[in-house]
């Protein structure tokens, strides 16, 4: 099993916990001066919530590099598994779905163990794209054909392709910086977490005009504005952390906000469609798994590119 580095990984780690702790206690006391209203009682469940989180998501990341491959390839059936359960489909779909599920996801999260990028980057919006629409044509069902594969690879490309991206920064070596990869990838999960809680504060506290009220209303300008630089500033504080500069922190954490805000809201209308609120209720005051996970879909890609392209020669 290799090893994670575990010195900047674990002093981001405390961090983490440390803010945790602050934030259950502000809660708290907050929750005694106004009382158990609905605005409260959600704020409890997700603070109790990303203590379960950031309990089973550190000890994996410290265990290795194999074996945080495989948590993450589970949140990928998990999440694939919430948006088929809400995506109409006929009997013709099967081996299609057994494709998506059993031949997509551990294929995926084979090359991204092995570090393959040429192939990690093409096989499912080329290979898997093409091979799942032949695939369907074996039942020949034609009745909204179109619209049966368009659904089912669209699943594929956030919950495997997308997801896959955040567990790819592992096998990324930048030089003077070996031995960071996992001090990165908890920087990007922290960072576009935060900045989803930092939204949700800002915007119960200040927010007033919607962003866009029928997809989502509870995001509003005040709090992607103010959630948004929240979440960049803390990231150019945690520089020292990572490969970056302070600057360049910032800004790759303004990509992360921003990826992930437009994840979120896509994946709001696509529920929206499909007449549903949440992707499920596994996570107490967070719905499914894809809805903690929507962001990370649409910013792990653009966080992954972005630090090959500028920081690995």
């Amino acid at each position: 099993m290799q090893a994670l580095d575990l010195s900047p990984f674990s002093t981001l780690a405390v961090g983490i916990v440390s803010f945790l702790t602050v934030a259950t206690l502000i809660s708290r006391l907050i929750g005694l001066r106004v009382g158990s209203t609905p605005t409260m009682v959600n704020l409890h469940e997700r603070i109790n919530a990303w203590w379960v989180l950031v309990g089973l998501a550190l000890p994996v990341l410290a265990l290795g590099k194999e074996v945080t491959i495989v948590m993450f390839g589970v949140l990928s059936f998990l999440t694939l598994r919430e948006f088929i359960s809400l995506t109409p489909t006929r009997q013709g779909d099967r081996v299609v779905l057994f494709a998506a599920f059993f031949v997509a996801v551990p294929f995926q999260y084979a090359l991204v163990a092995i570090g393959w990028y040429g192939l990690f980057s093409i096989l499912i919006p080329v290979y898997g794209f093409f091979a799942m629409a032949a695939m369907s044509t074996f039942a020949q069902d034609t009745q909204h054909f179109l619209e049966r594969n368009a659904k089912i690879q669209w699943a594929v490309m956030v919950c495997v392709y997308g997801i896959s991206h955040a567990p790819a920064l592992l096998f990324l070596e930048i030089p003077d910086h070996q031995g960071m990869q996992a001090a990165m990838l908890l920087f990007f999960l922290l960072v576009v977490q935060l900045s989803d809680v930092m939204q949700y504060v800002f915007g119960k506290l200040m927010g007033r005009r919607k962003v866009a009220p029928i997809l989502s209303p509870n995001k509003t300008v005040e709090g992607l504005v103010g959630g948004g630089l929240s979440a960049s500033l803390v990231g150019a504080l945690l520089h020292s952390f990572t490969p970056f500069t302070a600057v360049q922190a910032f800004l790759l954490s303004l990509a992360i906000v921003v990826a992930g805000f437009f994840g979120g809201l896509v994946l709001s209308a696509v529920k929206r469609s499909l007449g549903a609120k949440d992707w499920g209720s596994s996570i107490p005051g967070h719905g499914g798994v894809l809805d903690r996970l929507d962001s990370v879909a649409f910013s792990a890609p653009i966080f992954f590119h972005l630090v090959r392209y500028w920081f690995v020669p």
